[in-house]
């Protein structure tokens, strides 16, 4: 049999092989075992036509329209989309308005499959939100974005939150095999033959992407011209020419959780937080000084005293990336950025600076001690602004006097630690009667 032969009745015309692979029921479905597995919460929800409102929260490819579409041939009920980047507050009133006619005059519900929901702006989530609670509207959004960023936090709070995790080569690979073997909706009409080392890198390239994956196979075996015995033969050659690296998009949520991870290295791993660096500037495309704000912060925030070497090369690393650019001063950020990991850590400066906040909401004003208040005026020692004592005219340069207010005069707010050079300041607090 010729590849561009076959007959039109066995293959869906100007479909691609992606769309015409998509599930169509939970059976079909791969992934996400741990939310449509057997026995879990959604999966019976929805082979019981009893889904309440929901958002589907993962990266993309990962199946979450795929999802949606399986739950509209599940539903008794009416079921629209819209994509978020188009629709206007007058389309989601026109939904409402048709859902509250299909509710009262023929005891029928209206499932609302919003894609990209986090691109909605707050004024049309605020229209979606009364729908939503009066049970007029059932909302399934889709998100790639962390959704208590970007979702309006009373219709989060009405909606049960699903994660979809990313596929894996494994899922690609499993997608890959039935495309090539369904005859209905497939390539299994074709005389194909694929080399599982060309499935493999597709699937690996495609990383767990199985549109990607199936469109790759698609465009193989398409260009493929059949060999002497009459196959399709679609070597690893073949298919590095069919798929490419992809190029990774960091979106919103990304960025926040390498970040995330970036500072949380800092206070333990030197490789980590060096891998976080390089790789969110120079794959992710982000922005270093992002980087080195979050650098000088946690200097303080979690170096502070035990090493006060830390800013200053925080600080030069920031001075160096604004004199001479990227790449070059990326040694400099580096070296950084190494010196707070390895740095003695303490976290005493936010400790005190949280003891201080609870304070304050709790004596809600403080008095300036009359000894402390300034005296640079005539009349001063009328008032009882007197009694300071100058600390350099006492031994050790030091006295024991009262600083802060009367309400809180015995409150011990920074409490050095005996990391690196705070272990020299406890020593000092020891030696002034604070601890």
């Amino acid at each position: 049999m010729d590849l561009f032969s076959y007959k039109e009745s066995e293959q869906p015309a100007h479909q691609l092989l992606a769309d015409r692979m998509r599930p169509q029921t939970l059976n079909e479905y791969i992934g996400q075992q741990h939310i449509v597995g057997e026995g879990k919460l959604l999966r019976r929800a929805i082979e019981a036509d009893q889904i309440t409102s929901i958002i589907l929260y993962g990266p993309p490819g990962v199946g979450k329209t795929t999802l949606a579409n399986i739950i509209s041939n599940q539903t008794n009920g009416e079921f629209v989309q819209l994509n978020a980047v188009e629709a206007s507050v007058k389309d989601v009133r026109e939904v409402i308005e048709n859902a509250k006619l299909n509710k009262q005059m023929y005891h029928k519900k209206t499932i609302l499959f919003l894609d990209e929901v986090h691109r909605f702006n707050k004024s049309r989530q605020d229209a979606l939100l009364p729908a939503v609670e009066q049970g007029i509207i059932i909302l399934i959004g889709a998100t790639t974005e962390n959704p208590f960023h970007h979702v309006n936090g009373a219709l989060l709070s009405r909606s049960t939150l699903f994660e979809l995790q990313a596929l894996t080569y494994e899922h690609s690979l499993e997608a890959m095999k039935r495309a090539i073997t369904n005859e209905g909706k497939g390539l299994g009409t074709l005389p194909v033959q694929v080399d599982e080392d060309a499935l493999l890198h597709i699937a690996h390239m495609a990383n767990g992407d199985i549109r990607r994956s199936l469109n790759a196979l698609e465009l193989a075996v398409m260009t493929t011209h059949p060999n002497p015995n009459g196959k399709i033969h679609v070597t690893l050659e073949v298919a590095e020419e069919s798929i490419r690296r992809p190029t990774i998009k960091a979106d919103d949520s990304t960025q926040y959780d390498v970040l995330s991870a970036f500072h949380k290295s800092i206070r333990g791993s030197s490789d980590a937080a060096l891998f976080w660096f390089v790789y969110a500037v120079e794959k992710l495309g982000m922005d270093p000084m992002v980087f080195i704000r979050r650098l000088i912060i946690t200097s303080s925030e979690d170096i502070g005293l035990a090493n006060p070497q830390a800013m200053v090369q925080s600080v030069t690393a920031m001075e160096a990336y604004q004199k001479i650019g990227w790449p070059e001063s990326r040694y400099i950020i580096s070296q950084a950025i190494l010196f707070a990991v390895e740095s003695p850590k303490s976290n005493a400066i936010p400790k005190a600076l949280s003891k201080i906040a609870h304070l304050m909401e709790n004596i809600k004003s403080a008095e300036v001690p009359l000894h402390l208040r300034d005296t640079h005026y005539k009349g001063s020692e009328e008032l009882g602004h007197k009694g300071y004592q100058y600390p350099h005219d006492y031994p050790g340069h030091y006295v024991k006097q009262q600083y802060l207010p009367d309400k809180i005069q015995n409150q011990m707010l920074y409490e050095a630690t005996e990391q690196g050079m705070e272990e020299k300041i406890k020593v000092n607090q020891k030696r002034r009667g604070k601890q």
